[in-house]
This record gives C-alpha cells, sequence and structure tokens, in this order.
C-alpha cells in the first residue's frame, strides 16, 4: 500500500506518515495508532521498535 492510499484511508497527511516511516517522528498519538492497526490489519506491537 502506498503512503497516499494509507494517508486517505487513515485520515493522516502524507508528511506526518513518511516523518513515521522515515523513524524521524519524536511521538505518536496512540488514536493514530490505532488508525494506522486498523487499516493495515495489524497489532500496534507490530508497527513499534525501540531505537537504540
Amino acid at each position: 500500500m502506498t503512503l497516499t492510499a494509507l494517508s486517505a484511508r487513515v485520515g493522516v497527511s502524507v508528511v506526518n506518515l513518511s516523518i513515521l516511516k522515515n523513524d524521524r517522528a519524536r511521538a505518536i498519538r496512540f488514536s493514530t495508532l490505532v488508525a494506522i492497526c486498523d487499516v493495515l490489519e495489524c497489532e500496534v506491537g507490530e508497527l513499534l521498535v525501540r531505537a537504540r
């Protein structure tokens, strides 16, 4: 799925999704994580990776 398609389905801008995708985000709302997981049919834990 493209960022554009995900953006349209989640209701988050492509720019903000790009920031998340490229590991440049400092924070994310839980509601945004849940919305992304709903669209991607995954669990929140599958999207989170501990930064080193």
